[in-house]
Parts: C-alpha cells; structure tokens; sequence
C-alpha cells in the first residue's frame, strides 16, 4: 500500500469518529494522535491512532480494523467463530453458519462487525453481515463476507 498523503484529524473530526465508533461499538477510543492516510493503489484510508493503524475505512465506513479490535475490544457488532474456523477465517475466507457460535443481536444486514475467535476473544478479522445477529447461528449458508483479515495488506501496514 503506496502512501498518497497524511494529514492530522481536527478535533471535530476526532470527536466524530470516537462517537461513531462509541455508538457502534461500546468502545471508548483514546489516543493523542490520529493521522488520515490515504493511499495511490488502495481505495482505503487508515486512521492512525498515535501512529497505529487502528481505524480504517470498508467501502466508506470507518470501522476498527483487526489491530484496533485488538487493542480495543468491542462489546458490539461481534461474531465469535469456533476454533475450526480460524484458519479460514485468518486466510479470508467468508464466514459461514457452521463456524459460528454466537453473535450479537444488535446485528443488522449490511453492518460491520468483528469476527474474535471464542478460546482468548481475538479479532481475526472484520467482515460485512448478511443476515441478522440472532440468524447467525446454524447449520448452512454465507453469513459474512471478510473484507479484512490477519495477515492481509492492511493488518500488516506500517508507517
């Protein structure tokens, strides 16, 4: 990822973004520094959080990325997978019903959620929800789409 250029957040659009992200996710984010990066070959930017990739934008919306769920895990919007799921999920694959073993019910199709791992609640990825919370969980079918990952482009940038 080519950096195209970085620019300090106002202390408006700091506020904004800790609020949003507050609301969605029940977290309380806290830093001293948060840098915009865009990008010349991605369609993404990245908010750094004194100087960690914390925060980035999925097709416009700007969500915690794996790093950031890590350092500040969320109490919302979060899909728990079994230990046979982490694999794929960590390669990027979709997340279907049979690795889930729960998911929050404030869970709207469309939505951005965390996808943690139940043994230690490690966020492996972040992916958009095709389904509901409470239709999460069951036998068959696609109910995520991975847009971020461990190991991807993004959880490995650096500044």
């Amino acid at each position: 990822m080519e950096i195209k250029s970085r620019h300090h957040l106002r202390s408006d659009e700091i506020d904004e973004l800790a609020a949003s992200l507050a609301d969605h996710l029940g977290i309380e984010l806290d830093g001293d520094d948060y840098e915009r990066v865009e990008f010349t070959d991605v369609d993404r930017e990245v908010v750094l959080v004194d100087g960690e990739p914390l925060v980035a934008s999925f097709d416009g919306d700007l969500f915690l990325t794996v790093r950031g769920a890590n350092e500040y895990p969320p109490e919302n919007h979060v899909v728990t997978v079994d230990s046979g799921a982490i694999s794929f999920v960590s390669d990027g694959a979709n997340v279907m019903r049979p690795g889930i073993v729960e998911a929050t019910d404030d869970i709207e199709p469309g939505d951005l959620v965390v996808v943690v791992e139940e043994t230690h609640g490690k966020a492996l990825a972040v992916a958009r929800a095709d389904t509901s919370g409470d239709d999460m969980v069951g036998d068959s079918g696609k109910v995520l789409e991975n847009l971020h990952h461990v190991g991807d482009d993004l959880y490995e940038f650096h500044v």
